[in-house]
């Protein structure tokens, strides 16, 4: 990326947060600031809120943090995917300090004002569903998902929703149902009745070395199988996707699958609906994954890098199915807050006037490449994936995609924080690393981080 460029929301004197379940702790190297502050937290914070490293962050700018020591780290998680266009970069912070200073809540429940409406323009623009678009506004990706059932139920008058394995829709009761990964899920049932799981199409563990079309033929036979044996289609409001797998391992669907479900949900007069909470706003070069796809769903699900760091979230669809939710049955109180709205319009400019979407397409070409030939060296690495800048590396045992190595990833992970960069596992046995840079990442930061994960593979895998 060009420096100049960088340079307007890019300081290289910032680090990093990361969020991954790890036993690394770096407090040896730590002040008493840094473990003041963890111990703070370890006294009032209840334990379930997952913590990733003994790092506690100053401050944050471009595609680094700095953590309490003055410790700048590489940033290759973007706070779980938020960060597209860097962080705190002074056009949304002064946004937020201009709307801050006119109006910082009303309920749009009470009162309409003008950002709430702006951002929705804005959505329905970037995000068209058909003929005529509609939006509204939540406050988190949870709160999308949960809102989107709840309209798909009320335009259909059914109740059964479709959901797939390694799915990640949220920690909310419904949104932890339609959750595939079961560490997420312990002791919180019972669960939400009415929901349906089949296995997500990922060619790599269930496709027994058929090619792509057979692989999804199949997947598709499967499904109007699932709809005679499991739930009958009459009962179905929801196929509820995401066009990229996200905590589930960055396993993008089939393209010729996604046409399936639409041909499929068209035919059953069903509701497909797209979780696109980790993939919007830039991170896999479109604003939309399903804009890669050329496949519209009839809802979807938006919310973390949508509000630049506020949190704000929106379902958008077809107008004649948002319509269908009666008044009062969606929103809640703080729903398009209106600083988080001022925030998610500069943001959302800001990916413009940068150019972050062709950005996301250089970014994981460059990471795809590299992985690519580091994967000739290592035997460890069973497949390099994603789309965009949403791009991931496997670790298995040999290369077995059956036999995944958590072990192999968490000592990649806190060795490389130990040298200056946050990343992420995902996956559902954590055995996956994935690359989830901002955007605004320099070319210089991206290699860095890349050669450190390479390095630190190296030493631990042939």
């Amino acid at each position: 990326m060009n420096s100049s460029l960088v340079g307007q929301i890019h300081s290289k004197s910032v680090p990093l947060y990361v969020l991954r379940v790890s036993t690394h702790s770096a407090g040896a190297s730590h002040t008493g600031a840094q473990n003041a502050l963890i111990t703070r937290r370890e006294a009032v914070v209840a334990r379930g809120v997952p913590r990733a490293t003994t790092a506690a962050i100053a401050s944050g700018s471009g595609a680094r943090l700095v953590d309490l020591d003055g410790r700048s780290f590489i940033d290759f998680a973007a706070g779980i995917g938020v960060a597209n266009a860097g962080h705190s970069p002074p056009q949304v912070v002064d946004a937020i300090i201009e709307q801050a200073r006119r109006l910082l809540h009303a309920g749009i429940h009470v009162a309409t004002y003008e950002s709430y409406v702006a951002l929705c323009e804005r959505l329905v623009d970037l995000l068209p569903h058909g003929n005529k678009t509609k939006a509204m506004l939540v406050n988190s990706g949870a709160e999308a998902v949960e809102n989107a059932i709840k309209i798909a139920r009320q335009a259909t008058g059914r109740p059964a929703v479709v959901c797939f394995s390694g799915a990640f829709h949220g920690r909310t009761l419904l949104g932890m149902t339609l959750t595939s990964k079961t560490a997420y899920k312990s002791g919180c049932g019972p669960f939400a009745p009415e929901i349906y799981r089949l296995p997500f199409p990922d060619r790599l563990r269930h496709g027994q070395g058929q090619d792509e079309a057979t692989f999804v033929a199949a997947a598709l036979s499967n499904l109007e199988e699932a709809l005679a044996t499991h739930v009958a289609a009459i009962d179905v409001a929801a196929i509820l996707i995401e066009p990229v797998l996200g905590e589930g391992g960055f396993i993008p669907a089939p393209k010729a699958y996604l046409e399936g479900l639409r041909q499929f949900a068209t035919k059953h007069g069903i509701m497909l609906v797209f979780d696109e909470v980790q993939t919007g706003f830039g991170r896999t070069g479109h604003w939309g994954a399903y804009q890669h796809y050329g496949v519209t769903p009839d809802l979807s699900t938006w919310a973390k890098a949508m509000g630049g760091g506020l949190p704000i979230a929106a379902v958008v669809g077809r107008a004649e199915v948002m319509d269908a939710a009666k008044p009062g049955t969606i929103g809640g109180t703080y729903g398009g807050n209106p600083v988080a709205c001022a925030a998610a319009l500069a943001n959302i400019k800001l990916i413009e006037d940068l150019g972050l979407l062709p950005r996301a397409q250089q970014i994981g070409d460059r990471v795809r490449q590299r992985f690519g030939a580091l994967q000739k060296r290592c035997t460890a690495i069973a497949d390099v994936r994603g789309l965009g800048a949403m791009m991931a590396v496997e670790l298995c045992v040999g290369g077995d995609p059956h036999r995944p190595d958590a072990k192999l990833v968490a000592d990649v992970l806190a060795a490389s924080f130990d040298r200056g960069l946050i990343a992420l596992s995902s996956g559902v046995h954590h055995n996956a690393i994935r690359v989830l840079s901002p955007l605004v990442i320099s070319d210089e930061d991206l290699d860095q981080g890349l050669t450190i994960i390479e390095e630190e593979l190296l030493r631990r895998a042939s």
